[in-house]
């Protein structure tokens, strides 16, 4: 059940459209995301989108996809609601485009700064999260974006049933036809033609596996933004409030395992590792997380009489692994140096926290950290869009230019020079 699919004829009418897009009064564009979220509201549209997701779950688990994609892929009544409510979020919000910014008078009377403009037509490809489509044409919509959007094979269905809502409601309000536009066909070659439509795409942006990130990075002809890989720590040290940590550590862990900002290395400081790990590995084993030692952990859990936690020898490749599943690195440091150089060394950049009640430690955490999201006390799931106060977000960054973790509305914009002269002429 695919389409047939021309990527040059679709750039067209994505070129054509943002011109359309970058004009909408901040009023249209808000009307039409309420509408658009009344519309995943609707008990028909639900059911049918619910019904199209469970295709794509069956399919999937006969497939053998893994319980973190199928937890990725799978819709509900309260996820679409949650989505529904992001839509909403995000009409809430100030529009950034039009804003004029760093207005200045030069010294020849010259007034010069900056104003707030689309990135023009932004392409996703991305894999089991049909709950992206929703939050990419919320994000686009309100920034005057035209996007193109490539998911999954596995999510074909569940696709259809969205991009079917989202057009219904933009063509209802009068939006050009290349304002959101959906590649059908699972041809993995499109992607590879996509990658390379420079003359219409302005901006890519990949949300997957790392597969697909290097895919895009050595293949595409058009700036990219990679990241959502997330390989995240937290380090605790002697000063922690030992109780408030517990709990820290098991949301980071246990709240949704199967997403990029979940937990996948504990670092503990090797003075507080025998009060500590027996309290964590306790809770954790509520949720039957397993628990993989390096030598010093493992010796400290191991004496512990009548323990019920899983554990097992940390092996290197451990370390540095992003597990999307109920599974827990766990090492034992000797102080905050050590912490930050393994960090530096096993992290990819995307959320990363310490546990402390010392300032000038979780100042120097702060500093030398170089992640996109850096936490004191706090469990690393709160990098998200929404967490974030962004209504929803395009993709979490893990790179260092134009956009850095959750990609909001200022984030899918660039700006423009403008000057404002009284017949101005330069000597």
């Amino acid at each position: 059940m695919t389409d047939e699919v021309n990527l040059q004829e679709m750039g067209q009418r994505a070129r054509a459209a943002r011109r359309g897009l970058a004009t909408l009064l901040t009023t249209e564009k808000n009307d039409v995301l309420s509408a658009l979220a009344d519309a995943l509201e609707d008990s028909a549209n639900r059911r049918a989108i619910l019904e199209a997701n469970g295709a794509d779950i069956s399919a999937g688990e006969e497939a053998g996809l893994s319980a973190a994609l199928i937890d990725r892929l799978r819709l509900t009544p309260s996820r679409l609601a949650g989505m529904a409510a992001g839509v909403r979020d995000v009409a809430a919000l100030p529009d950034p485009i039009g804003d004029t910014f760093e207005m200045r008078r030069m010294p020849n009377g010259l007034h010069v700064g900056k104003r707030r403009t689309p990135i023009g037509v932004i392409g996703v490809i991305y894999e089991a999260r049909p709950n992206v489509t929703v939050d990419i044409a919320a994000l686009c919509l309100k920034t005057g974006n035209a996007v193109i959007l490539r998911g999954g094979k596995e999510t074909l269905h569940s696709n259809r049933a969205l991009v079917d809502v989202i057009q219904g409601v933009y063509a209802g309000a009068g939006l050009p036809e290349g304002t959101l536009q959906w590649i059908s066909s699972p041809d993995r070659g499109l992607v590879m033609e996509m990658l390379r439509l420079d003359a219409y795409i302005d901006m890519i942006i990949p949300r997957g596996g790392a597969g697909l990130h290097r895919l895009a990075r050595e293949n595409a002809t058009i700036p990219v933004i990679t990241g959502g890989i997330g390989v995240c720590h937290l380090y605790v040290e002697p000063s922690a409030r030992l109780d408030r940590a517990v709990e820290i550590v098991f949301n980071a862990k246990v709240q949704r395992p199967s997403v990029c900002n979940a937990l996948d290395t504990l670092l503990v400081h090797r003075d507080v590792a025998a009060r500590f790990l027996p309290l964590a590995a306790q809770r954790l084993s509520d949720a039957d997380v397993e628990l993989r030692c390096d030598p010093p952990s493992f010796g400290i859990l191991a004496a512990v009489e009548d323990a019920r936690w899983r554990m097992v020898a940390a092996e290197e490749a451990d370390f540095g692994n992003e597990f999307l599943a109920l599974i827990l690195s766990i090492k034992v440091v000797d102080g905050l140096e050590e912490a930050l150089e393994h960090i530096d060394r096993y992290g990819t950049g995307h959320s990363d926290g310490i546990l402390t009640e010392d300032y000038t430690h979780a100042q120097q955490f702060l500093d030398a950290v170089d992640s996109a999201a850096v936490y004191v006390n706090a469990s690393t799931r709160f990098t998200d869009g929404g967490q974030f106060g962004l209504g929803a977000e395009v993709a979490i960054s893990t790179q260092r230019l134009h956009a850095r973790g959750p990609m909001g509305l200022q984030e899918l914009t660039t700006y423009k020079w403008i000057i404002y002269g009284q017949g101005h002429v330069r000597e």
